[in-house]
């Protein structure tokens, strides 16, 4: 075990281990809101409602915040593999932030259900910009490699290749970016794409810059690749 680890954490730390896990609570309490209204007006298709990216990493950041909060709440610094997938999910927090309310919070309806308003905003605004202050503020967080970036890809370049085989054998798109079929064709849907994966990438860089900061990188890291 890395030395500190076994420290006990300071006062902050413990409010925000206790902030992370009512964070968790609120997140997964919208998705079982979203749910339940759907089911309750005969909308809920389980195939399509976790199909999408929104659901898929809020699902991982109730994990990670609870996780993150309970470890917080009993050690003084955070292990590095807890950080690199807390570092992770921040950058899809903010991409699901940033594409739904640049891009999707004006789309029509197209007859399909709306929904109570208040889970939305909770998973596309509020859980966004409270992740984000989170690894802004919350002290305990070890430096991270620059390697650590190609980590944070892995999830959204798998969820991406799945999302565009579904359409393309379905004709169901999760998002209406991803549709070929839309002004643009195909190569509007890669550039969607390229762009953003290289936000993904530069979100990440940020968050690893962030946490390099007056720190030395973490012991286990290899030597060169700091």
């Amino acid at each position: 075990m890395p030395a500190g680890l076994d420290d006990s954490p300071t006062p902050f730390r413990r409010a925000v281990g206790v902030l992370r896990i009512l964070l968790a609570a609120l997140v997964l309490a919208a998705i079982v809101t979203q749910i339940t209204d759907q089911l309750l007006n005969d909308a809920f298709d389980p195939a399509a409602y976790f199909g999408f990216f929104t659901i898929q990493s809020s699902l991982m950041n109730v994990v990670v915040l609870f996780v993150g909060g309970v470890l917080a709440l009993r050690l003084a610094a955070e292990p590095e593999l807890l950080a690199r997938v807390r570092m992770s999910t921040l950058a899809y927090a903010v991409i699901t932030g940033v594409v739904y309310n640049l891009l999707l919070r004006n789309q029509p309806a197209d007859g399909t259900f709306e929904g109570l308003t208040w889970p939305n905003e909770v998973l596309h605004v509020w859980a966004p910009a409270l992740i984000l202050l989170d690894w802004l503020l919350a002290p305990g967080r070890p430096a991270l490699a620059w390697k650590r970036i190609w980590f944070a890809l892995i999830y959204p370049l798998v969820w991406l290749a799945y999302a565009l085989l579904r359409g393309t054998f379905t004709d169901w798109w999760t998002y209406p970016f991803l549709n070929p079929d839309e002004p643009g064709g195909w190569p509007s849907v890669f550039l969607y794409v390229l762009v953003i994966a290289v936000v993904i990438a530069g979100i990440s860089a940020i968050a690893i810059g962030l946490s390099r900061l007056g720190r030395r990188t973490s012991p286990d890291l290899e030597p060169g690749l700091a």
